[in-house]
């Protein structure tokens, strides 16, 4: 057996029962799963290459990585799906280890331009706010807190939504970014976090900011990437969803609107009589609507399919013309723009966006790509988008390319981690579309006694999924679970109308319940997810009722409630990828050009994944105890079923009503 290498025994060292890590953990004790990963990430720092590590919940994965990335004394690049867990990560569990392992590091959060107040585009807003009340309640209050903010982070202000339409009049885009022109530029927010960040021996990012960069190289990441040594991804099961929206295209007519009022704004602003703006921004408005007209009356929310040379149900010549138009609607806002140019550095940035945008539109009027697929988001606007089928190609060419210039120098350490990352012992699923078929892999298994602390209940005599009766008989389930438990009841659905559905049949049957015993019905969308998430937590303010929170989308991960706060999670069916969507399409049509199967091979998989997830929610500390029911009877009637069940944790498994009725009494 080789020696353990310097970096390996440090590790081993701080995660022994009395070493370090219990200084900075509450209740430490030696967990081998959460050592053993660890072990893998100290190895990988000082050996290079890729490591892919599942981490059950409960392993404690974020100090397996931050522990051996902080003693290896390298620059360390941390990466998270969401700002909120770059917050968690750089406020609550950095400091806490940096003081316990007593190392002089540096450390630095760094996010996307849209998450810091821009000072200029703030005394725009001054002039700008219009007579609504609330909002120049929310604009005072902003003004009032930017005196004060040392960061300008704007997660930092309390009670402001993140749903507030001001927040994109107070915030810069990489459009209308006015750069070194800008006359608060020495005091810019984005480019103080930049400055930290390129000083930091750790920086945190997001995975949004990481693609983003590597499609625009605009974020900073540029000069900040060729200086870091070890790279963590956590909740990596995003990667792949979260990089092929940003290396992709799109085009919508709702920017083409925009970019016509700026210009029009800048030309009276700066350059009135020197050019007939109203016409250049008229002709640029004039194409949007029409190529929005072209579509015709579609469902909100439609995605058209884009085989050919126009969408479906889309006459091609005239699709193609309003595209043209579009395009020269831009370039002769370009030759405007270049006219006065120099008059104004607001001119330079549309001059790049009229470039940028007329480039788009000429692209979209050519054939697809190869392993690229198209289609368009119907609204009351259009996103013409291109896009494509998973993020391979970019790992490899773009990523881990320079690790491969020199094969004898040890190269960059990528660590990729999640509690969910496929349902094989390769976790092909994550591995595959993220162009990581050569990383190392290890799977540690949960600490949690799941035959113990969990119960899993399928209903059998239940309506089926594509039944009109199948979201009133989960809402009964739910509202009967959660009388007996007075709330404490999570619901997730895999469709927004199931969630309109079923979040509207719980509050009818509980208006029958007495007041005090009347949970309070959550549901998704009504308030921000932040203040869902705390209300939950807390219950039904202070009372004997708790509260039930039906959810979809996002809350299938990243919520957390711990104890006997959540105690009855139900799942209203099995979380196939949607088959009409265009992606999910493409996907499959490769696979079967492959000769594989796309149920076996993708709709599966990601079933599997997004059921790991949602059931996650359920367990979160080792004293917890619960109930998860699935109420889709194709997990017991289909062979495909014992599948997916064994992607789920081991829990006890109870059948028939009484056995139901009877797991829920014991959690009381």
């Amino acid at each position: 057996m080789a020696s353990e290498g310097a970096l390996v025994a440090r590790t081993r060292e701080a995660f022994a029962q009395e070493g370090a890590l219990s200084l900075a953990a509450d209740q430490f004790r030696e967990r081998g799963g959460q050592t053993d990963m660890a072990l893998a990430v100290a190895r990988t720092i000082e050996e290079g290459g890729q490591l892919v590590v599942e981490a059950g919940t409960g392993v404690g994965k974020t100090f397996s990585y931050l522990v051996p990335a902080l003693l290896s004394g390298e620059r360390v690049l941390l990466s998270t799906a969401t700002k909120t867990l770059q917050d968690q990560l750089f406020g609550r569990d950095l400091p806490r280890l940096v003081e316990a392992l007593g190392l002089p590091v540096r450390t630095a959060l760094l996010k996307g331009r849209a998450s810091y107040l821009c000072l200029h585009r703030l005394e725009l807003a001054r002039h700008d706010a219009g007579p609504d009340r609330v909002s120049a309640r929310t604009l005072a209050k902003i003004e009032q807190w930017s005196q004060a903010t040392r960061t300008g982070d704007l997660a930092e202000l309390p009670g402001l939504d993140e749903r507030s339409p001001l927040i994109p009049l107070v915030t810069s885009t990489r459009e209308n970014c006015l750069g070194a022109q800008c006359p608060q530029f020495r005091p810019c927010h984005v480019n103080a976090a930049r400055r930290e960040a390129l000083a930091a021996d750790v920086v945190v990012i997001n995975h949004h900011l990481f693609f983003a960069d590597l499609a625009v190289r605009e974020s900073g990441m540029a000069e900040l990437l060729p200086t870091v040594r070890v790279v963590v991804f956590d909740e990596a099961h995003q990667l792949n969803e979260t990089g092929v929206q940003f290396l992709g295209v799109q085009i919508g007519t709702a920017q083409a609107l925009d970019f016509a009022r700026d210009v029009l704004a800048a030309g009276l602003q700066h350059a009135r009589g020197l050019v007939d703006w109203t016409t250049v921004a008229a002709t640029v408005e004039r194409a949007a609507r029409e190529l929005r007209l072209v579509v015709g009356k579609q469902w909100p929310g439609a995605k058209l399919r884009w085989l050919d040379a126009a969408p479906e149900g889309i006459e091609p010549e005239g699709w193609q013309r309003a595209l043209e138009e579009l395009q020269q609607g831009f370039e002769q806002a370009a030759e405007a723009i270049d006219t006065v140019s120099e008059m104004a550095p607001d001119f330079v940035r549309l001059h790049e966006r009229a470039t940028q945008l007329s480039q788009r539109a000429a692209r979209f009027a050519l054939a697809c790509p190869p392993e690229s697929v198209r289609w368009v988001d119907v609204g009351q606007q259009l996103r013409l988008i291109e896009s494509p089928l998973d993020i391979a190609e970019a790992v490899q060419t773009r990523v881990l390319k320079a690790d491969k210039a020199d094969p004898d120098a040890i190269g960059r350490a990528w660590v990729f981690t999640s509690a969910t990352l496929g349902d094989d012992a390769r976790l092909r699923w994550f591995t595959e579309p993220c162009g990581l078929g050569d990383a190392e892999v290890l799977r540690v298994a949960s600490p949690f006694d799941y035959a113990s602390q969990a119960t899993l209940y399928v209903p059998r005599q239940f309506p089926k999924p594509n039944d009109a009766g199948h979201s009133g008989a989960v809402a009964q389930l739910a509202a009967r679970g959660a009388t007996v438990l007075g709330g404490r009841t999570l619901v997730l659905t895999t469709t927004l109308r199931a969630l309109r559905t079923i979040g509207e049949a719980m509050r009818a049957h509980f208006e029958r319940t007495e007041a005090e015993l009347r949970p309070e019905v959550l549901v998704q969308g009504e308030l921000p997810k932040r203040v869902l998430m705390d209300r939950f937590r807390e219950g039904a303010g202070g009372g004997r009722a708790g509260c039930v929170l039906v959810a979809s989308a996002s809350f299938w991960e990243g919520f957390d409630a711990p104890g006997d706060v959540l105690q009855l999670v139900v799942i209203d069916k099995l979380p196939f990828p949607p088959p009409n969507d265009p992606l999910v399409e493409a996907r499959s049509r490769r696979l079967e050009g492959q000769g594989r199967s796309s149920f076996n091979d993708y709709f599966l998989p990601e079933a599997g994944v997004a059921l790991k997830q949602g059931a996650g929610r359920l367990i979160r500390r080792e004293t917890d105890r619960g109930l998860l029911v699935i109420c889709d009877t194709r997990l017991v009637a289909m062979g495909y079923g014992k599948r997916l069940l064994a992607a789920l944790p081991p829990m006890r498994r109870v059948e028939g009503e009484a056995a139901f009725d009877s797991a829920l009494a014991e959690l009381v």
